[in-house]
């Protein structure tokens, strides 16, 4: 299960019940952060996040309502003793930000950098084994990825399969962690006492972009698709077209070409008061829609079996 909070909501300006980008995931109690946009440690401290914790940042991009908050952050993770490197990832360009920043803060502990990873990979990271993430190029005014993140989910222990290889008692729980055993000459694999392997759960986040073709591939049967709707009015097509944003019809139809389970909107233009006026024109093309707000949590839990 995966207990996700929407920390922030609101794109290019704060307002006063609408922080900037940001987005908390919290899986078996590794914690992963999406942007750092201002606001983003209020919210976290509103809603008991933590922050000297925190496993791994990603950045979308690099303007200022996704990333201005990390300087705060950073210093706070500081202030808290922390002293474990932290992994921040993100697109051409993070490493240029980070040591801007850099520049400002001093912090007591190492900032591991990765800039514009490609395809799907894995951390060497104990901590994260059981996510896997993959990225794709979107379209904005400045070098911009959007996420996959895959929470895997071990196979259950097989007794009659343990048994079917004479696999000693005394050695069960070992191999159902994942070790693999020597026992003389017979060597012994997790394979050997663990059924079929199981769905994990997916979540996509899309921000800060136009609709491309490439999205509905990325984001296909993904439990939970975190997308912009910079705009709620139709007329505002040619403002979505100009600063390389969405409408809140389009991210609902690249919902249904991507075939996910559920959409959440965010990152809402400034000048939208209510996002859930035009909550209509997404649930008319996607049902199962949630207009997100600051600090909406919910929790995406595997799938039945």
């Amino acid at each position: 299960m995966v207990n996700l909070t929407l920390l922030g909501c609101g794109g290019n300006v704060p307002l006063p019940n609408r922080f900037l980008s940001s987005l908390f995931m919290n899986f078996n109690g590794r914690k992963i952060l999406v942007d750092c946009g201002e606001g983003t440690q209020v919210s976290m401290k509103m809603k008991g996040c933590g922050f000297k914790d925190i496993d791994l940042i990603c950045i979308t991009h690099t303007h200022g309502d996704h990333i201005i908050g990390l300087i705060g952050l950073l210093s706070t993770m500081g202030n808290s003793e922390r002293k474990k490197p932290v992994t921040i990832i993100g697109p051409v360009g993070i490493k240029e930000a980070m040591d801007a920043i850099q520049v400002l803060i001093t912090l007591p502990y190492k900032l591991n950098i990765i800039e514009n990873p490609e395809g799907r990979f894995s951390l060497v990271d104990p901590i994260l084994t059981d996510l896997s993430i993959e990225t794709i190029e979107l379209e904005h005014s400045t070098e911009c990825i959007g996420y996959n993140f895959y929470f895997a989910r071990h196979p259950k222990f097989n007794i009659e399969k343990a048994q079917l290889n004479n696999v000693p008692r005394k050695y069960w729980n070992m191999l159902q962690k994942g070790m693999t055993i020597m026992d003389g000459d017979v060597n012994y694999t997790p394979d050997m006492v663990l059924g079929d392997d199981r769905k994990g759960i997916k979540i996509s986040m899309i921000t800060d972009t136009r609709p491309l073709d490439t999205i509905p591939e990325f984001i296909e049967d993904a439990d939970l698709f975190i997308c912009e709707a910079m705009y709620g009015d139709e007329m505002d097509i040619s403002k979505a077209i100009k600063n390389k944003h969405m409408l809140f019809r389009e991210a609902a139809s690249l919902a249904v070409m991507g075939n996910v389970k559920q959409l959440l909107l965010t990152h809402f233009s400034p000048s939208i008061e209510e996002p859930d006026v035009f909550e209509n024109n997404a649930k008319s093309v996607f049902e199962n829609t949630i207009i997100g707000y600051d600090r909406f949590s919910t929790q995406i839990k595997y799938p039945e079996e």
